[in-house]
């Protein structure tokens, strides 16, 4: 799935910069300096986008047109510019162009989920800078708008992405580390609670739960 995001480029808080950046996941990586070109962006799907293997139902296709279909992982590295996520994502759909509930509960959980983060200790990592916002901690996280996910009427949609060099409350790695956790029907009432226990203790929000993403094709089990 592709979305956009209110995050501006990093390394680059000009707007109409020529450039952009990119979280993916679950792979918990950045690239960034991402010329806004159409040959550089077919690169960058060809080698971070396009699957490493194809279903069963793309054998009737030949040799060469699968290939074509296929993620070219040697491409990588003409993109030296990225890192390894260690910041927690807060991903809320705000896309009131597609649905008005989105727009207008997205902004709302944004600054909820900013204010909750900095009672916590978190530090905002932003394009710029790391903004020494709160309690200066180890810990930094991101909130941002995103475009359309599915499912308008489970507004406002929430995506918390753990990285998996997150340590929980206890001192251990998160039990949610590298997973993505999908809340639904998320209200401003319910966003210190989804800080507290699933951000910092990796505890998921059965009543909120609409799935979790992840490498590999481990379950979650509540």
């Amino acid at each position: 799935m592709l979305t956009l995001s209110s995050f501006p480029p990093e390394g680059s808080c000009t707007p109409g910069a020529s450039s952009s950046s990119a979280y993916l996941l679950p792979s918990f990586r950045h690239v960034h300096d991402i010329l806004l070109q159409p040959d550089r962006i077919e690169t960058f799907i060809q080698a971070f986008v396009l699957p490493q293997k194809l279903h069963p139902a793309h054998g009737c296709l030949g040799v060469e047109e699968q290939n074509r279909l296929l993620r070219k992982p040697e491409l990588q590295s003409l993109f030296y510019n990225n890192r390894d996520v260690d910041e927690v994502l807060i991903l809320i759909c705000g896309h009131g162009g597609r649905d008005e509930r989105c727009g207008v509960m997205g902004p709302l959980l944004h600054k909820e989920f900013e204010g909750a983060l900095i009672n916590q200790g978190f530090q905002f990592a932003s394009a710029c800078k790391v903004s020494p916002i709160g309690i200066r901690s180890k810990r930094t996280a991101r909130v941002g708008l995103i475009s359309h996910i599915g499912g308008h009427k489970y507004a406002g949609n929430t995506i918390i992405y753990i990285p998996p060099s997150f340590v929980d409350q206890s001192g251990q790695v998160s039990p949610l580390a590298g997973r993505g956790v999908w809340y639904g029907r998320v209200e401003p009432k319910h966003v210190e609670g989804i800080v507290k226990e699933t951000v910092l203790r990796g505890r998921v929000i059965s009543e909120l739960f609409r799935g979790a993403v992840g490498q590999g094709e481990t379950t979650l089990n509540l």
